[in-house]
C-alpha cells in the first residue's frame, strides 16, 4: 500500500469515525475497569504487603487504562459482520487487502478516542494529584513503542481469529472465550507482581501480559525488564503474522471455492 492510498484510507476512516464520536466516547468511558480495580486494590491489605502503595497503584491502573484504550482491536466483529452481510465479497475483488481497511479503521478510531482519553486522564490527576509525574523522555518513547507493538499483537491475534469466519459464521465466540484469560493474565485487573510465581510464569507464557502489563509498567515508571519484554513482543509478532497470513490464504481459497 503506497503513501497516497494510506492517506486517503486513513482520512476517509477518520471522517467516518467522527460520525460516531459520541459512541466512541461511551466506549472510552466503558473501559473504566482499571479504575474499579484501583479502588479494590487500594483497600486491600495484600497490596501493601507486596510493596504496592497507593501512588504506585494509581499510576499503574491509569497507565493500564490508557494502554487498553489504544490497544483495543475489534476486527473479528467487523469482519464477521461483513462476511455475514455479504460485504466481504466486493472487498476481496478490490486490489487493496481487506485487512488494510480494518487496520485503517482501528487507527482512525484511536485518533477519535484520543481527546476523550486525555480528558479522563486529566480528571484522574485532578482527583489524585499525588499520582502525577512526568516520565523521562526515553521511558515515554519506550512506552509509546510498546503500546503500538501491543496493538499490533492484539490486532494480529484478532485477525487470526477473524479468519476463522471462512469456516464458521460465529468466530467471535472464540474471541469471547479468550476474554477471561486476557483479563486475568494481561495485568488489567491486577499488577502481575501481585500474582503467585506459578501464575506469573503462566501469564508470561502467553502474549497477554505484553498487551497491557508491559507497556503500562513502562508508562507508569514501574520496574520492568525492558529488553526481555521487547524481545517477547517481537517473538509473538513473528509467530502471529505468518499464522494470520496462512489462515487468510487458506480461508480465501475455501471461500472462493464455496462461491464457485
Amino acid at each position: 500500500m503506497n503513501g497516497r492510498i494510506a492517506r486517503v484510507l486513513l482520512s476517509t476512516q477518520y471522517a467516518y469515525m467522527l460520525e460516531y464520536r459520541a459512541e466512541i466516547a461511551l466506549w472510552a468511558l466503558s473501559g473504566v475497569l482499571p479504575f474499579i480495580m484501583l479502588g479494590v486494590w487500594s483497600q486491600a491489605e495484600a497490596a501493601s504487603s507486596l510493596g504496592l502503595d497507593r501512588i504506585q497503584l494509581g499510576r499503574y491502573f491509569l497507565a493500564g487504562f490508557v494502554v487498553r484504550q489504544f490497544t483495543l482491536a475489534w476486527v473479528v466483529f467487523a469482519f464477521e459482520e461483513d462476511a455475514l452481510q455479504g460485504r466481504l465479497s466486493p472487498y476481496l475483488l478490490q486490489p487493496l487487502h481487506p485487512l488494510w481497511r480494518y487496520l485503517a479503521a482501528h487507527l482512525a478510531e484511536q485518533a477519535t478516542r484520543l481527546p476523550f482519553v486525555a480528558a479522563i486522564a486529566a480528571t484522574f490527576f485532578l482527583l489524585q494529584p499525588e499520582t502525577f509525574a512526568l516520565a523521562a523522555p526515553q521511558r515515554l518513547l519506550l512506552a509509546l513503542l510498546a503500546t503500538w507493538l501491543a496493538f499490533a499483537l492484539n490486532f494480529l491475534l484478532q485477525s487470526s481469529i477473524a479468519c476463522l469466519c471462512f469456516w464458521s459464521e460465529r468466530a467471535s465466540a472464540l474471541e469471547r472465550l479468550l476474554l477471561i484469560p486476557f483479563l486475568f493474565l494481561s495485568g488489567l485487573v491486577a499488577p502481575l507482581e501481585a500474582y503467585p510465581p506459578a501464575m506469573r510464569q503462566l501469564a508470561y507464557a502467553t502474549p497477554f501480559p505484553y498487551m497491557i502489563h508491559f507497556p503500562a509498567q513502562l508508562l507508569a515508571g514501574g520496574p520492568v525488564a525492558v529488553a526481555a519484554g521487547f524481545r517477547a513482543m517481537l517473538g509473538w509478532l513473528l509467530l502471529l503474522l505468518p499464522l494470520c497470513l496462512l489462515l487468510w490464504r487458506t480461508g480465501v481459497r475455501r471461500y472462493t471455492a464455496m462461491g464457485a
